[in-house]
């Protein structure tokens, strides 16, 4: 210890006496001499002042508001009659045109959504070879050929295919005017989200298909949890899920079978149904 404290002071020491030195060097060049008149020559320079902005008041144009005609409460008017021809053309446009024609105003009314209208001109629109057709139904959970127009999407798996039910006439036939009967329908809505592949009703809402072809007044679990039928009875698509802020199940099947759950809806049920009675 009394080694390092000598070794220190003996830095400090021939530190100090080098600045002496370099300071007696500087006084006898006359540095500081030559600093002190550069200054004294040089203006004293300025401190730039801040730019201030000059506040300018703005004026606004006082004027009405716009009003639609159906706000001020009158008669129907010509911008009415637009807003109606609009929404015609509209629901003329949701029904698919293959070939070019206009359809007739009694196929404007609603139909089933997994029996989408499809007007074809001329013969009708085959499928893209013949082995596509042998193996349709070789998968009858989700169906085994895709196309793009006369297949209908699930609301789950998103897969637009052709239904593998070998009496289905729709896929089969391909005629428009008969349902497939290898997706569902709600009885209720008649919407896309009541549209399940046979897979998918069974696997996510734990459902078989000839139940659901026996029951006319089934419903989609959409409408379930609108009407209150099943509390905590909820679609369990990723496109739901994500809209009630939750993160998507993924493969839940074999987790929900380890449990002893018949599908992932029931599992989520029971999930909901604890974290309410614990809050």
């Amino acid at each position: 210890m009394g080694r390092l404290m000598r070794t220190k002071n003996d830095y400090e020491d021939l530190r100090n006496a080098r600045i002496l030195q370099n300071q007696a060097r500087l006084n006898s060049l006359g540095v500081h001499n030559t600093l002190f008149e550069l200054h004294s020559i040089s203006p004293s320079a300025k401190r730039p002042q801040a730019h201030v902005r000059k506040y300018c008041k703005k004026v606004y144009d006082v004027t009405s508001l716009r009003r639609s005609d159906r706000l001020k409460g009158t008669t129907t008017t010509q911008a009415e009659t637009a807003t109606t021809q609009n929404k015609t053309s509209s629901r003329r446009s949701r029904l698919t045109e293959v070939g070019g024609n206009e359809e007739s105003e009694d196929e404007t009314k609603r139909r089933p959504a997994n029996a989408p209208f499809v007007e074809v001109k001329g013969s009708r629109m085959g499928l893209v070879s013949s082995e596509s057709w042998a193996r349709r139904c070789d998968s009858k959970s989700r169906g085994s050929v895709f196309h793009s127009v006369f297949g209908i999407c699930c609301h789950f798996c998103r897969q637009k295919k052709l239904c593998g039910e070998e009496d289905c006439k729709r896929c089969g036939t391909l005629d428009m005017d008969q349902p497939c009967i290898g997706k569902t329908d709600c009885s209720v809505c008649h919407s896309t989200n009541g549209v399940l592949c046979r897979g998918c009703l069974k696997v996510r809402y734990g459902e078989e298909m000839e139940e659901v072809r026996q029951n006319k007044d089934w419903m989609c679990p959409h409408c379930i949890e609108e009407k209150g039928v099943r509390p905590y009875w909820i679609c369990n698509s990723s496109f739901c899920m994500k809209k009630r802020k939750m993160a998507p199940t993924g493969i839940a099947i074999y987790r929900c079978k380890k449990m002893g759950y018949k599908s992932v809806a029931h599992l989520l049920m029971e999930e909901l149904r604890r974290k309410n009675v614990s809050t």
